[in-house]
């Protein structure tokens, strides 16, 4: 297992055919406001690549793009709501067909309301995660080893979740209700993009 670090695009030959896990590291939780710093992805098979993008990058990253975008491969999110809408914001592209671990875990963990990475990785996998660099600087000059080893952390454990919790949705008879839900993540991120982050448009006042 390796981690891979990159500046501003993927290698064309870094990952392997089928579904990856991305996740993105930004300056703060407002997509509009706060850049993207680190995108990481991986194929699953045990390495992790770790895209940055400096200050005033424009962005310019063909590679990754064009897997974001690809229509016939599946990208696996761990709250995907807001890492579609930072990639869109940032990159202009909108990423799917998508998977969020989080939406299914909250369709299936009934018995719990915490669903975070961390938790999920503990349950399903017996195995634990640091989350110490969570709100760490993410535009700095240089990352330490131990942002660069809680950022392709992220991404890890997502595609061996998915089978986990596809079983678990499968057994609950809430497939084709998670598929719908992972099918209208990219317009929730546009959503939030246009100006209706807390608001519920569905709702009757």
């Amino acid at each position: 297992m390796s981690v891979y670090f990159h500046e501003e695009d993927l290698p064309a030959d870094a990952l392997g055919p089928g579904p990856v896990a991305v996740d993105t590291e930004t300056m703060g939780l407002n997509p509009l406001r706060d850049r993207l710093c680190l995108v990481q992805i991986s194929d699953g098979s045990g390495d992790e690549h770790l895209v940055r993008f400096g200050p005033g990058s424009a962005y310019d990253a063909p590679v990754l793009k064009a897997i974001l975008a690809d229509p016939n491969r599946l990208k696996l999110f761990h709250f995907a709501r807001f890492d579609i809408a930072a990639l869109q914001h940032a990159l202009g592209v909108v990423t799917a067909p998508v998977y969020c671990t989080k939406i299914a875990s909250r369709l299936v963990r009934t018995y719990t309301d915490r669903h975070g990475l961390k938790e999920l990785v503990r349950e399903l996998l017996g195995q634990d995660v640091s989350k110490q660099q969570q709100s760490s600087d993410w535009g700095a000059a240089t990352l330490t080893d131990a942002q660069r080893d809680y950022a392709a952390s992220d991404v890890r454990f997502l595609h061996a979740m998915k089978d986990i919790l596809d079983a678990r949705l499968v057994r609950e008879g809430r497939m084709e209700l998670a598929q719908a839900c992972f099918d209208f993540l990219p317009t929730r991120a546009a959503l939030d993009l246009a100006g209706w982050p807390e608001i519920d448009i569905f709702a009757h006042s």
